[in-house]
């Protein structure tokens, strides 16, 4: 077991509330808490940090995507921090093994019995780093893993300890030498969440806090305060589910999804999986705001990160120099939404 394979340090003050009940009001509450001791650690990224925590709420898995050095493992070990979970990273290579992901069994000669190691996905978070420079069965056994929340290891099923969630990078400038993930697999990630360069005001604060102690571990993930526990996220993720979706918001968000298909210049739009994950982060980003129901500004929120790795544009419309986050915008702007 490696430092980050080991639980969270308690903090000195935890939040008192009770966790056998989460109101959606309290659960907005937390929520805006966790945002706060996040953003103690993690600049000019707010859009980013509510993302991720809606893929938490809604029990979902995020692709993150940004050029080295822009925090990606402090954000999740903060995180982790917040709630008391337990932190985990793999760094994916060429060489590494499934076994290497899920764990595996050993003989002990001493006590002649096989002994079961548990891989580094027996965690809370979990940090998938540059998940496409692994070969195609080390993805696999990674995104079994996130379908099922299980590991089967030489015949035994282990449930793995919920909150559980993957957050798996993607290194956009380097891509000599990886495995692109296939549209497939792609879609079983809940979001993509792109992190891009701070602003400078938030830069120059992040540049300051770093250097103001030895070594530059001005920083410390780890010194945010635990403001729940694990169980107060798990409910949080019940209640999240409760959240109500009226039928015109489930035909605004399937529209937008079937117009993802039929708009010119879209090689492969979003399939039925993206109309599910649309209602899924609209209710987290409800639940996060303390309403007990999704509106079409919430589906409005999501359409982006939640439809950015389901829709590729066509050639023609990749080379005029168009984003696809653009694209994604005009069609969602181009659906008509319901009246609430």
């Amino acid at each position: 077991m490696n430092e980050y394979q080991k639980p969270m340090e308690q903090a000195d003050e935890v939040c008192s509330a009770p966790t056998h009940e989460l109101s959606s009001g309290r659960a907005g509450s937390l929520c805006q808490q966790i945002c706060g001791e996040l953003g103690k650690v993690f600049f000019g990224q707010d859009h980013v940090v509510s993302q991720v925590l809606a893929a938490l709420l809604s029990g979902g898995h995020v692709l993150l995507e940004g050029k080295p050095g822009l925090g990606k493992t402090h954000l999740v070990l903060a995180l982790a921090n917040t709630f008391g979970g337990q932190f985990g990273r793999i760094q994916f290579t060429p060489d590494l093994m499934p076994s290497d992901v899920t764990g595996f069994t050993l003989f002990d000669m001493k006590s002649q019995t096989f002994q079961m190691r548990r891989g580094p996905v027996f965690t809370n978070l979990l940090l998938a780093d540059e998940i496409n420079r692994a070969p195609a069965k080390t993805q696999a056994a990674l995104l079994e893993v996130m379908q099922e929340q299980q590991v089967t290891i030489d015949g035994e099923s282990i449930k793995l300890e919920l909150p559980f969630m993957t957050l798996a990078t993607q290194n956009p400038i380097e891509q000599e030498g990886t495995y692109p993930l296939p549209e497939a697999q792609l879609d079983r990630f809940l979001m993509k969440v792109v992190i891009d360069y701070p602003n400078q005001e938030s830069e120059e604060q992040v540049v300051e806090q770093v250097t103001s102690v030895a070594a530059a571990k001005g920083l410390d993930a780890r010194a945010v305060s635990q403001v729940c526990a694990q169980q107060d996220i798990i409910i949080a993720q019940q209640e999240c589910a409760q959240i109500r979706a009226v039928p015109e918001v489930v035909r605004y968000a399937v529209n937008i999804c079937r117009a993802t298909r039929e708009a010119q210049g879209i090689s492969l739009g979003a399939g039925t999986r993206g109309a599910i994950s649309l209602i899924q982060v609209g209710k987290a980003y409800a639940l996060m705001n303390g309403r007990d129901f999704v509106t079409p500004d919430d589906l409005k929120s999501a359409a982006v990160p939640v439809l950015r790795h389901r829709v590729q544009l066509a050639p023609e419309l990749a080379i005029s120099g168009q984003r696809v986050d653009e694209t994604i915008a005009s069609i969602v702007n181009a659906v008509e939404a319901p009246r609430m």
